[in-house]
């Protein structure tokens, strides 16, 4: 079961939020894909959608963008539930605009410190798996 996927191209802030994510020790289940095509691919061939509990989301990204892959999941009623954190380095006003209207619960941009990148995830996640009460409707109407 996964509970968290973190979409992120460069291999080395994927490493560093897969690190602030294990230490965190709240979650069973992290997996990474790196890049939007591979997201798809995973959410739908191993129909994560009934467990995903968050979507951590890189904004610029090959193959699929993270804007454009953003848009799909809002727009899939399977997934439109799954609060979406886009994760990046970027912090142009166009982008976070963007995002927003695309319907991401949250838009954080990456400290370049390692410390303050740590707490700033922690944070993020602790309020999105811990104190959002949102669900996957689907899962409270068959209860």
């Amino acid at each position: 079961m996964v509970e968290i996927l973190l979409i992120e191209d460069n291999p080395d802030d994927a490493r560093l939020a897969m690190r602030a994510l294990k230490k965190i020790n709240i979650v069973d289940g992290i997996h990474h894909c790196g890049d939007g095509a591979e997201a798809i691919d995973f959410i739908y061939k191993n129909k994560a959608y009934h467990d995903l509990k968050l979507i951590l989301l890189d904004h610029k990204m090959p193959k699929v963008d993270g804007l454009e892959l953003l848009k799909r999941i809002k727009r899939d009623e399977l997934m439109r539930h799954i609060p979406v954190v886009v994760l990046t380095s970027s912090s142009e006003g166009d982008h976070i605009l963007e995002s927003a209207r695309l319907g991401a619960n949250a838009y954080l941009v990456k400290s370049v410190e390692l410390p303050d990148f740590e707490e700033q995830l922690a944070k993020v996640v602790l309020y999105w798996m811990n104190m959002n009460n949102s669900q996957n409707p689907s899962a409270v109407s068959e209860k």
